[in-house]
């Protein structure tokens, strides 16, 4: 099976870089924009051998292309068989211009995979519809605790109300390692800052992922996970997805 995706690339509005870890990296917030510049990727499943085709000269070993990284471990984690699989890259994004190409690419490999591999757990018991990816209990985030087992490692997915009936694969897309968190700035009286700050302050939260609709209102939510953000101190891995009414994905 064949599956097509686009991996556009990004330019950096902001960069702060924080204190240095104990791995020896450093931590960064970064506000980045997706902009109308992309590279096609292709991936193809059960060719026989993993292949590495590029539309500009590849001079590392395709055991080292970031790429073929990604589908590996894609196929890995998921406990799929690939049968050897076909990358093709097909480059408009400029090499090592600090657009985001590669790593853009890499996460266009990741979605071809569960888009055109129909991947499941190995261990996944056979059921006879969807199953919920719902980690934790309640989800509103009036009446979640600012400190609970729960975050402890955690990835955590702020969702605006509406964002989860705009698309059937909400659950897979959005939800599927991430604990949940759900309001509406605009039915809800008050300000999400206070009690999002607390929760990263007080929490070992490994990074904020927003997904907001793309009408105004939405905005607040946005703002919210932002100012707590910087309120916090602390120096997260974070993304805003924004979707259209019809469900698709903007940026």
């Amino acid at each position: 099976m064949k599956c097509m995706e686009k991996a556009y690339a990004k330019v950096n509005l902001t960069l702060q870089v924080g204190s240095r870890r104990p791995d020896g990296y450093h931590a960064v917030m970064s506000v980045m924009q997706r902009i109308s510049l992309w590279d096609t990727v292709t991936v193809e499943r059960g060719t026989g051998r993993d292949t590495l085709l590029c539309s500009v000269s590849v001079t590392e070993n395709v055991d080292d292309n970031l790429c073929m990284k990604a589908a590996r471990a894609f196929f890995a984690e998921t406990g799929t068989r690939s049968d050897g699989v076909t990358i093709t890259l097909e480059k408009h994004i400029p090499v090592q211009a600090g657009l985001g190409g590669g790593s853009s690419d890499a996460a266009a490999v990741l979605r071809g995979g569960e888009s055109c591999c129909d991947a499941a757990p190995a261990v996944a018991p056979a059921a006879a519809g969807p199953v919920s990816e719902l980690r934790q209990w309640p989800v509103q985030l009036k009446l979640l605790p600012v400190e609970a087992p729960y975050y402890n490692g955690a990835k955590l997915l702020v969702a605006a109300d509406c964002t989860a009936f705009s698309r059937a694969d909400f659950h897979e897309r959005f939800m599927r390692g991430r604990i949940t968190v759900i309001g509406c700035p605009k039915l809800d009286e008050g300000d999400y800052t206070e009690k999002l700050t607390e929760i990263l302050r007080r929490n070992d939260i490994r990074e904020v992922t927003v997904v907001r609709m793309e009408v105004p209102c939405c905005g607040g939510i946005q703002r919210a996970v932002e100012n707590a953000l910087r309120a916090s101190g602390k120096f997260l891995p974070w993304q805003v997805v924004t979707l259209g009414r019809d469900g698709t994905i903007l940026d």
